[in-house]
């Protein structure tokens, strides 16, 4: 079977589809959590189409799998008027809960959730076609991430128990909430990346406006009801519609005290701009992103290959911390391309159900046709396409073009990809990747190759100060999520990890008095009679 006809024949006839993989029916959400109820909606609908492609008489088709409504302004008022009103200036029931008990009610969440496993799995990998093997791991890190975090809490609430006594004043510091939480994800990690604010932002005591990404909303769908069970009224709120019709009157109101974004810089900029009182708003946000990777003369080649390959094309590359730029030194620049072309032409590519499948649909119906774009940008100024069938496609489906040489003033350069294009860089002095890194408008991370430790050294000190996370002869990643997770320049704001995240939609709060025997008394006597949910010294385990 020649590549061209492996390539057609990826995609099957509806009765084709393995049976366990299926979805049973079409998902049709006709209802959305506001108030804590379920409220029927009868409007205009979003017609989800998978990236995976079926051959019918009519040619290759996206599979129809489900609807979503498409709100508008009206509903997103009324959520955020829920979401204001449950956390009441501070008062309401979920705000004033004691962290012991809004634990609980996260914990129960989570096992509820847990119920759900089969059918978000296979929404995850029908919505966005990642790998049915991906699509678990996806799930099962988001439980992991959950459970954490509540551990996480629990140690920072054993270290908040206790009483400081400084020049004689008494002082109990805790963290307290910010407030109404705006909390949209992106489509690539659509649970857990969302999960990874809308967790830390509701534990601590915040009420949410939570809309999902475009592409990765459906999986949501089954989870609703245990939101409106575990929490109360109010507590979390789910918005549908348009983002550049619905989010804006939003923000406008005044009422958002955080955002937190998973996705463009762009968009993020517009969105604080439009709030009446930007030092009221917090905003945490992971963006754009172009991680480069530094292959040096003195690096090891089939190393350098074999992480190149994972860190710029798990998930085709639709990763905020995927590699999507590499540099390789000119003496290396032949036997790397040779080794990283027949790696790529290694991968497996198919449908999201089978085993062993690296390559996959893309969920983007506009990606191909900008990837191809790229692709003849560089070869007209220069470049060409290293390895055999790069940047072949059909329909959603897209090969891995290697291009080289790309250079400046080509779209490979700057632009994020985020897709399975990689664009490699030759260099012949150290000093033009750090002028790069300098030069560019994103700093998350980067990935040094290298054996000499002089040589890594002389690269850490500089790169430390451009992004947020150096890689030695591994790719970039977010993990462990214990690790902090931000970036430099337009690539983020704030700091998000396990603890970190716990911070970031918190703030620092304190109960102080003289220390006086007056004083004591009366703390006692409140810590004792357990009449305050922030001033105690219960001990969580």
């Amino acid at each position: 079977m020649t590549f061209k006809e492996h390539l057609s024949s990826i995609f099957i006839e509806e009765h084709e589809i393995p049976e366990e993989f299926k979805l049973k029916e079409e998902v049709h959400q006709r209802e959305y959590l506001n108030n804590g109820q379920m409220h029927p909606w009868n409007g205009e609908v979003h017609i989800v189409l998978s990236p995976v492609c079926v051959k019918t008489a009519h040619g290759l088709q996206r599979k129809v799998i489900g609807t979503y409504p498409l709100c508008d302004e009206k509903e997103a008022a009324a959520a955020l008027d829920a979401a204001v009103k449950a956390y009441d200036n501070g008062r309401g029931e979920w705000p004033t809960m004691s962290v012991a008990d809004r634990i609980t009610c996260v914990e129960k969440f989570t096992h509820k959730i847990i119920e759900k496993k089969n059918e978000v799995v296979k929404l995850l990998m029908w919505e966005i076609g990642k790998s049915y093997a991906d699509s678990i791991k996806e799930f099962d890190r988001t439980v992991e991430y959950i459970y954490a975090t509540i551990d996480a809490l629990k140690d920072l609430d054993r270290q908040s128990s206790k009483f400081s006594i400084e020049q004689g004043i008494v002082a109990q510091i805790r963290r307290s909430p910010l407030g109404v939480v705006l909390c949209m994800g992106p489509f690539n990690y659509p649970l857990n990346e969302t999960f990874t604010t809308l967790i830390p932002a509701l534990i601590m005591g915040n009420t949410l406006l939570f809309k999902p990404p475009k592409h990765g909303t459906l999986l949501h769908y089954p989870l609703l009801t245990a939101f409106r069970d575990c929490f109360p009224k109010g507590v979390v709120n789910t918005i549908y519609g348009r983002g550049n019709k619905i989010i804006p009157d939003l923000m406008k109101s005044g009422d958002i005290n955080v955002l937190t974004l998973i996705g463009s810089s762009k968009v993020a900029n517009e969105l604080k701009k439009l709030h009446p009182k930007v030092n009221r708003l917090r905003a945490i946000l992971g963006l754009d992103a172009k991680n480069a990777a530094i292959i040096t003369s003195k690096a090891d080649i089939s190393l350098s290959v074999q992480e190149t390959v994972l860190g710029s094309l798990s998930f085709n590359g639709q990763r905020c911390t995927a590699l999507k730029i590499i540099f390789v030194h000119r003496s290396l620049a032949d036997r790397f391309l040779t080794g990283l072309s027949d790696a790529v032409s290694k991968l497996k590519f198919g449908m999201p159900w089978e085993a062993g499948v690296s390559l996959t649909p893309l969920p983007e119906p506009h990606k191909p046709a900008y990837l191809k774009e790229c692709i003849d940008d560089a070869v007209e100024k220069g470049a060409r396409v290293v390895n055999e069938n790069g940047g072949v496609s059909n329909e959603s489906f897209v090969f891995p073009a290697i291009i080289y040489p790309v250079s400046k003033g080509m779209k490979l350069y700057t632009e994020e990809q985020f897709g399975p294009v990689i664009p490699v860089v030759p260099f012949d002095d150290l000093e033009e990747t750090i002028t790069y890194l300098i030069e560019s408008t994103h700093g998350q991370q980067v990935s040094i190759f290298s054996d000499d430790d002089e040589e890594i050294a002389k690269l850490i000190d500089p790169l430390v100060n451009q992004v947020s996370r150096v890689n030695i002869n591994c790719q970039c990643q977010r993990g462990p999520d214990v690790f902090p997770f931000t970036g430099r320049k337009d690539s983020a704001e704030g700091t998000l990890s396990v603890i970190d995240a716990l911070r970031s939609f918190s703030i620092r709060s304190l109960v102080a008095t003289k220390l006086n025997d007056s004083n004591k008394h009366l703390i006692n006597e409140i810590v004792d009679s357990h009449s305050s949910n922030f001033l105690i010294t219960k001990y969580l385990f």
